[in-house]
């Protein structure tokens, strides 16, 4: 059984102002999710119950895996910086 995929509007509105090849490769990443919701470069995030960030090149997907429901919840992403970390 797949999990179900929602995305976040603000994500929506930041993948249109990225470049198209970024956006392209990140949109793909968001859509595998449900497919292995803890496969590919995945990090739990500190302090945080269930949510995770994956990296894609220097952009960081941040979602929640809602187990009871098999939600994906996207909630942000955001580009990597020197200044990130």
């Amino acid at each position: 059984m797949n999990w179900a995929l929602i995305i976040d509007e603000d994500v929506r509105k930041y993948l249109k102002r990225i470049p198209k090849d970024d956006a392209k490769r990140i949109f793909d990443a968001i859509q595998g999710i449900p497919l292995n919701p803890y496969g590919g470069d995945i990090q739990k995030m500190e302090g945080e119950k269930d949510s995770w960030r994956r990296r894609v090149g220097a952009y960081r997907i941040k979602y929640e895996v809602r187990v009871k429901e098999r939600i994906i919840y996207v909630f942000d992403f955001e580009r990597r910086t020197s200044s990130t970390y």
